[in-house]
């Protein structure tokens, strides 16, 4: 497992820097006791390490009502952090000569949408539920995109991405790229809610961010998954 490059003094313990790692590899919510169990740890001191990331703003705590008991609690990497932060130069210099050795083959922007479906379905964690809006919403959180929701009519959901964590080697060739990320949500969309349709994708300026993507169907209509702490900046605005 990479351990991740971001510019946060708390994640220069080694044991932060693991716990980072795996939620931003998972892609959802953990809890305490499986975050612990694979990485070999003992769930009392990573529920600390979890708690000083909470403070920091790296994680976001939710609390997970079960049939019986106490929630539960759960993490995930929070929508202010950056998963990856700045990448190591060599990955960033690889997607750049990759984006030009598609450049100089036949592909079309089809065909690279239709591979983005097949990575987005390989991405997509767990199986079709009511938590479907939140589990997308935590995969673009943990690729690093910090989506921000908003609702866009009755039926209709739309994400401002505000951070293109592809920006590099969205400069070499958007069109592409921005293909690629399409599919990748539509298979991911399709894993997730196959009742529901991607009906917006909406690319921006890469250092600018506020690539605007929307959803429509059953999708829109689920609240947002989980009780986060905090002052509730990852529910859905009116």
């Amino acid at each position: 497992m990479d351990l991740p490059l971001v510019n946060n003094p708390e994640l220069a313990q080694p044991t932060r820097a693991r716990i980072f790692a795996l939620l931003s590899e998972l892609r959802r919510p953990a809890g305490t006791d499986e975050i612990a169990g694979q990485l070999g740890l003992h769930p009392n001191g990573v529920r600390i390490h979890l708690e000083r990331m909470q403070s920091a703003g790296l994680v976001e705590r939710r609390r997970e009502r079960q049939p019986r008991g106490r929630p539960r609690d759960s993490w995930s990497i929070s929508p202010n952090a950056l998963p990856g932060g700045d990448p190591p130069t060599a990955y960033s210099d690889l997607g750049r000569w990759l984006v030009r050795a598609i450049i100089s083959t036949s592909i079309s922007e089809a065909e690279l949408e239709e591979a983005g479906m097949r990575i987005g379905r390989d991405m997509a964690p767990g199986v079709r539920g009511e938590d479907a809006e939140q589990r997308l919403y935590d995969v673009l959180t943990a690729l690093g995109f910090q989506p921000e929701r908003e609702r866009n009519g009755e039926h209709a959901i739309a994400y401002c991405l505000t951070n293109c964590p592809y920006r590099d080697v969205v400069r070499e060739k958007q069109s592409l790229v921005c293909s690629l990320h399409r599919g990748m949500t539509r298979g991911l969309l399709e894993v997730l809610d196959d009742e529901s349709e991607l009906i917006g994708f909406v690319p921006k300026d890469p250092d600018v961010a506020g690539c605007l993507v929307e959803f429509e169907g059953p999708i829109a209509d689920q609240p947002a998954g989980g009780e986060a702490d905090g002052d509730g900046e990852d529910q859905l605005q009116a």
